[in-house]
């Protein structure tokens, strides 16, 4: 049934011209009847001989010989399988074998057909590995005969068939325990077990590596978002958290930008209050005509308020502008360090719809921040007026004061002009 579905899944890929094709069929062979020695699971590749479709046409040979190195790859035991009935020198399936394993170490020689060799001859100094030594010792097996398959012998009856083959054989007999499918599976089975052994070091140490990798990997692509209400804020919180640590680094010095912040302060808005007009605004000539316009003629005991507090009112709206324009360059910097930040939270990278929320979100408490701030300032030069005002009780009192002090002063002259006149 294996056999009919393969020529059935051939036929469907290549066409009764039974082409090659590089596309491989897969049957997976299960069997409870493996007994008598270890055997670990092997994976069999069988390619495709050239005889018959490939000697005749070079485009068939060259796609062959490619097919067949796709597939031979430096891990693979290498079974190169040759009639026992051919000249060994001109196999085909030895010559690629030695082009792709020279030493080799991987190649294991299969004679087949030992029970179809004409009589008289044998295969001896093969499979004793005198005329085409191998670093691996040679297997013969005899495989079912077209008769046996047509009349579907199984493979139980085949086994049997071989073992008597080489039992009895007067050519072969001496080496019988070393002949056969089934040595040849055990041997086959040591090997890979040894090969494997061999380079299980160097496959622990490419697993490790690929663990690291994956983990590294998993770590920078974050876990896994929780289906739950409660965990779903959870992990929000802390890209929130992740986002303001950045940020506030930036702020703090430990990252670029908070620095400008600074500068702000301390360079850009002290050099602008500097430049602000003050000795023109404070000149005594502006002075004389602010207390002139707001007072009037005032007797030089009685100080001139509103004048002075035009004069300070005039003062303090010349610190709106600077304070203005410091409050829109700090709003700037803050934008940029909020895309800054964002960009640089590696955990947000996966969220891009949490990104532009928190950008959002960011940008439109600044926004709020600046027209308050701007608020403030326009508030505080017209509190700092405010503050100057004094009690209106108080303001009587001293002018009462001021008027009683000068009728005493003009009492105390006339009463001395009097003294000198006598």
């Amino acid at each position: 049934m294996v056999r009919k579905e393969i020529q059935d899944e051939t036929d469907r890929m290549t066409g009764k011209s039974k082409q090659i094709s590089p596309v491989p069929i897969h049957v997976s062979i299960y069997s409870p009847n493996v007994h008598g020695f270890a055997v670990v699971n092997l994976t069999l590749i069988d390619l495709p001989a050239y005889e018959g479709c490939c000697r005749t046409a070079r485009e068939y040979r060259s796609r062959h010989r490619s097919m067949v190195r796709s597939y031979v790859e430096p891990n693979c035991i290498i079974l190169a399988i040759t009639p026992a009935n051919q000249d060994i020198a001109t196999s085909d399936a030895m010559k690629q074998s030695r082009e792709v394993d020279p030493a080799g170490e991987r190649t294991f020689g299969v004679l087949t057909k030992l029970d179809l060799m004409d009589k008289g001859t044998n295969a001896i100094d093969v499979l004793e590995g005198r005329a085409y030594p191998l670093q691996h010792p040679w297997v013969g097996i005899v495989n079912r005969s077209q008769a046996d398959i047509n009349r579907n012998v199984d493979m139980i009856a085949s086994r049997w068939k071989e073992r008597e083959f080489f039992a009895t054989s007067p050519d072969y007999g001496h080496l019988a325990s070393k002949m056969g499918s089934e040595y040849l599976a055990k041997v086959l089975s040591q090997n890979l077990e040894s090969v494997i052994r061999a380079r299980l070091p160097g496959i622990t140490s490419l697993i490790n590596k690929i663990i690291e990798e994956l983990e590294a990997e998993l770590s920078h692509l974050g876990r896994s978002v929780a289906i739950d209400a409660g965990a779903q804020l959870y992990t929000i919180l802390e890209l929130c958290r992740a986002f303001d640590h950045i940020f506030k680094e930036h702020l703090d010095g430990g990252l670029p930008g908070g620095d400008r912040i600074y500068g702000v302060f301390y360079h850009q808005l002290p050099a602008a209050l500097k430049k602000l007009p003050f000795d023109r605004h404070l000149s005594l000539q502006n002075i004389r005509k602010v207390v002139s316009e707001a007072d009037g003629y005032q007797p030089h005991l009685i100080v001139p308020e509103q004048g002075y507090r035009c004069l300070i009112d005039g003062a303090l709206s010349y610190f709106r502008g600077p304070a203005e324009a410091s409050v829109d360059a700090v709003h700037f910097l803050l934008k940029e360090l909020v895309r800054r930040s964002i960009a640089e939270t590696q955990e947000l990278k996966r969220f891009p719809t949490l990104q532009a929320e928190i950008a959002a979100a960011a940008n439109e408490a600044l926004e709020r921040f600046r027209e308050e701030n701007k608020k403030t300032t326009l508030r505080l030069g017209k509190q700092l007026a405010k503050l100057l005002d004094e009690d209106p009780a108080l303001m009587q009192r001293r002018q009462q004061c001021v008027k009683r002090l000068q009728l005493y002063k003009s009492a105390r002259d006339e009463s001395d002009s009097v003294s000198w006149a006598r």
